[in-house]
C-alpha cells in the first residue's frame, strides 16, 4: 500500500508522544526525519525498519525520499517535532503530492505542539483566543511578520512566539516587544519555556515590560498573555471569557452592560499601563461622562484610591461629606450599606441658611463649615461648588479639618481651576482631582463609587451594587 503517515512526535519527551504515533512507528517500513528526533522514537521502531535521517533545513529532501519509498509500496512514517501541521512537514508533503500528481495516500497524526507543552508548564495561559507567530524570516518577509505582530497585539490575542532568536536574528524579538508595548500594559504576563519536555527544560514567568529578549534562544517558546491574563501562584491564567463569571452566577443585566462598557473603555485608552487604582477611577470617570479627555485631566495621588478603600475597610473612614445633594444621591446605596458608612450633605441642614446669612458666605461654604465641626476626618467630595472646596482648604490650613481624602471635581468658570490648585499642596491627604473647568456632581459621585468598589478592580468587574 502506497502510504505516507505524517506524525507529530511532540515537543521532545517520550511521554508526550501519542499512542497513535507510537503505533504508526511500530508498523512502519520506513521512518524518515530530522536525525535529532530519532532518539524519541527509536525504541518503537521494529526490526528491519529502514531509518532515514537528515540534518536541519533538509525538509524537501526528506519529503522527496518519503515519496520515492512510498511509491515502492512501503508504509513511510515522516516524523516531525511538535505537531507536524504547525511549522512542520505536513504542508510540504501535501504540496509535493499535488506537484507530483502522486496517488500515494497521506495520513496525518497530530502531536502535542511546543506551544501546548509550554502552556501546560506555565499554567493555563491559552484559555482564550490565541495565535502563533514565527519570527523566522527565512520563508516570510519581515514586513509580513511585523503586520501579523501588530494585528495580534491590537486584537488582544494570547500570542505564542516560535523561533524568537538565532545567531543571525537578534533584533526581531526586541521589535516585537516594542510593538506589543504600544498596545498592551507593561504588566501583561509573559511566560517562556526553553527546551520544553527535555532534560534542559527551563520555565520562567515575567511581564511584558520586564521581559529581556537576551534570556531566550532558538529553543525557546514564548507566550504573551492577553489583557485578561493574570498570574496566581506563579502560574499564568487566561480566563475562558472576558467576563470571568459563568452563566450560573448572579450577574444582573445592568452590571453586565457596565462590565462590557469598562472593557471597551479600557481597550480605547491611549495609555495601557496605568496603575490599577488610577485606572479604576479613570474607567469610572469616562464611563460616567463618555469623555476620553479624562485620560488627560483626571489626577490621582499615587495609591489614593487604594488608600481610601483600605480606610473604609478598616473602619477609619466612616463618613463621606458632599458639597451638594446630587453627589450624595449618586453614591451607590448598596455600597454604603454593605460597607457601613454614611454619605451626607449639609445643604438641607436648617443651620446652613442661618450661618450663610449671618456670615455672608455661600450655603455650600456654610455646609462645609458645619461638616468639619462634626466630621473633620471625613472623605470630602466636591462636584459643584468651588467655594466649598476653597472653604475646606482654608479650614485645613487652620488645623480645623483633617480629611481622610478629597475628591475635587467642581465644574464651572469662576474660581474652579484655582480651587483645584489650592488642594494639591496638601501632600499628606489622598486626592482625586478633575483638573481644569470640567467636573460635576456625577463625576464626584462616580469617583466615590470607584473607591468603595476598589476590591472589584483587579477582576475589572464593576457594578456590584447596581
Amino acid at each position: 500500500m502506497k502510504k505516507i503517515i505524517v506524525a507529530g512526535i511532540g515537543p521532545g519527551s517520550r511521554e508526550d508522544i501519542t499512542p497513535a504515533v507510537v503505533d504508526a512507528v511500530k508498523e512502519a517500513d520506513v521512518v524518515v526525519g530530522y536525525k535529532y528526533y530519532f532518539q524519541f522514537v527509536e525504541q518503537y521502531v521494529k526490526s528491519g525498519c529502514e531509518c532515514i535521517d537528515t540534518g536541519m533545513k533538509k525538509e524537501r529532501e526528506r519529503a522527496e525520499q518519503a515519496f520515492l519509498l512510498a511509491e515502492q509500496g512501503k508504509t513511510v512514517v515522516v516524523i516531525s517535532s511538535g505537531d507536524a501541521g504547525i511549522y512542520g512537514m505536513a504542508p510540504l508533503i501535501y504540496e509535493m503530492k499535488l506537484a507530483h500528481q502522486s496517488d500515494v495516500e497521506i495520513e496525518m497524526l497530530p502531536g502535542i505542539s511546543a506551544f501546548q507543552k509550554a502552556a501546560s508548564l506555565l499554567g493555563a495561559p491559552i484559555g482564550h483566543d490565541m495565535c502563533i507567530i514565527s519570527l523566522s524570516d527565512l520563508m516570510t518577509p519581515w514586513e509580513v511578520i511585523e503586520r501579523r505582530i501588530k494585528a495580534a497585539a491590537e486584537g488582544d490575542f494570547v500570542t505564542a512566539i516560535y523561533n524568537p532568536k538565532s545567531h543571525g536574528r537578534y533584533w526581531q524579538l526586541y521589535r516585537l516587544q516594542e510593538l506589543f508595548l504600544q498596545k498592551r500594559a507593561k504588566g501583561t504576563p509573559v511566560g517562556y519555556v526553553r527546551q520544553a519536555g527535555r532534560e534542559e527544560q527551563e520555565v520562567k514567568v515575567t511581564t511584558l515590560g520586564a521581559f529581556n529578549p537576551e534570556d531566550v534562544d532558538m529553543f525557546t517558546v514564548i507566550l504573551i498573555g492577553n489583557s485578561q491574563t493574570y498570574v496566581a501562584g506563579g502560574k499564568m491564567i487566561t480566563p475562558r471569557g472576558y467576563y470571568r463569571e459563568e452563566k450560573n452566577e448572579d450577574v444582573k443585566p445592568g452590571q453586565q452592560i457596565m462590565m462590557e462598557s469598562f472593557r471597551t473603555i479600557k481597550g480605547e485608552l491611549r495609555r495601557k499601563d496605568y496603575p490599577l487604582d488610577h485606572l479604576w477611577a479613570l474607567l469610572h470617570a469616562i464611563h460616567t461622562t463618555a469623555d476620553f479627555d479624562m485620560e488627560q485631566i483626571l489626577y490621582t495621588d499615587k495609591g489614593a484610591v487604594e488608600t481610601l478603600y483600605n480606610k473604609v475597610k478598616d473602619g477609619t473612614l466612616k463618613t463621606i461629606v458632599t458639597d451638594v445633594t446630587m453627589v450624595t444621591s449618586g453614591i451607590r446605596k448598596g455600597a454604603i450599606q454593605r460597607l457601613g458608612i454614611e454619605a451626607k450633605c449639609y445643604l438641607s441642614d436648617l443651620r446652613v441658611a442661618e450661618m450663610a446669612s449671618s456670615q455672608g458666605i455661600t450655603r455650600t461654604q456654610a455646609g462645609i463649615r458645619l461638616a468639619v465641626e462634626e466630621h473633620p476626618d471625613a472623605l470630602f467630595a466636591f462636584g459643584n461648588a468651588p467655594t466649598a472646596l476653597m472653604e475646606l482648604c482654608d479650614l485645613i490650613r487652620k488645623g480645623k479639618a483633617h480629611p481622610a481624602g478629597i475628591i475635587a471635581a467642581p465644574v464651572g468658570f469662576v474660581h474652579v481651576k484655582e480651587s483645584k490648585h489650592m488642594v494639591k499642596p496638601f501632600k499628606d491627604i489622598p486626592k482625586i482631582i478633575v483638573e481644569g473647568r470640567k467636573g460635576g456632581s456625577n463625576l464626584a459621585a462616580t469617583l466615590c463609587n470607584a473607591i468603595l468598589t476598589f476590591d472589584d478592580a483587579a477582576m475589572l468587574k464593576p457594578g456590584r451594587d447596581l
